[in-house]
């Protein structure tokens, strides 16, 4: 007899470690499985609060005395480019953006390898194998695409250029992980994707740009808070920010809820 797996979903808490984005914290978060009964529903119902995807994972920070990592999406409908947004778009105009299931290449892998090499060397996905890469984009039960951007060589052949794993929401699009040639920084690639992909939610009537998390304070982390119509998941609710420069790290000190009441405070999918 044939037994198919729970639909209720357990929770898990990862063991403290150094945060990667802020000095002196420490970072903790609590997480859950994805599989094939309940991968759509669940990324679907928890991206919507606050919970970011990584490969058959969803996650949300739980540390301890502090919550700095907020998420963070656009609220497609009211965004307006700026005018550097715009040369950004105008710069990039000859990119011919592709659409593909989410299966790993070699030529996204070199791409993959040489972005990490030069942005993240010290980085957790710094020695990931073409093995792993291939896991973290194909070993997902969700609905994902990989967007890819090239732009034409002198002799007629096309060159990819960036690349975005995207998984497509009922709500929004979720930038689950990108990356692009790092000698091209000129261009801002990484900005013209998430603005690429404001376009694109926007042509399929969609809601919201999942951007992952933004951290008040981090250097790394600053690029989110340029956009307009910028939504931030702070103590249990989506607030629209009008100027998130104005957000005062300070009063991130974390949540007062133990880990049991926040997971029984989440709203699941009913089936």
């Amino acid at each position: 007899m044939k037994h198919s797996l729970p639909f209720v979903p357990q929770f898990y808490v990862t063991a403290p470690q150094p945060c990667p984005y802020l000095e002196n914290k420490i970072e903790r978060k609590l997480f859950t499985g994805l599989n094939d009964n309940n991968g759509i529903a669940l990324n679907n119902t928890l991206s919507s609060q606050g919970f970011r995807r990584s490969q058959n994972v969803l996650y949300r920070p739980a540390c301890i005395g502090c919550s700095a990592c907020i998420s963070a999406r656009i609220r497609v409908k009211d965004f307006r480019f700026t005018k550097s947004q715009k040369r950004i778009l105008n710069k990039n105009s000859n990119l011919v953006r592709g659409y593909h299931s989410s299966i790993a290449t070699d030529e996204q892998y070199e791409l993959f390898n040489k972005y990490l090499n030069t942005r993240h060397s010290n980085g957790g996905m710094s020695e990931m194998t073409i093995f792993e890469y291939s896991s973290m984009l194909e070993e997902t039960p969700v609905n994902t695409k990989i967007i890819e951007y090239h732009s034409k060589t002198k002799n007629g052949r096309h060159k990819l250029d960036c690349v975005s794993l995207t998984d497509v929401l009922n709500d929004g699009l979720s930038m689950v992980y990108s990356f692009f040639n790092p000698e091209m920084s000129k261009l801002s690639l990484g900005k013209f994707m998430i603005l690429d992909h404001i376009n694109i939610a926007s042509n399929m009537n969609l809601e919201y740009l999942y951007l992952g998390y933004w951290v008040p304070g981090s250097d790394k982390m600053d690029y989110k808070s340029k956009f307009s119509a910028l939504e931030l998941y702070i103590d249990g609710e989506w607030q629209f920010v009008n100027d998130a420069s104005n957000i005062n790290i300070g009063k991130f000190n974390g949540s007062e809820q133990s880990i049991t009441d926040q997971v029984s405070s989440l709203a699941l999918p009913t089936k």
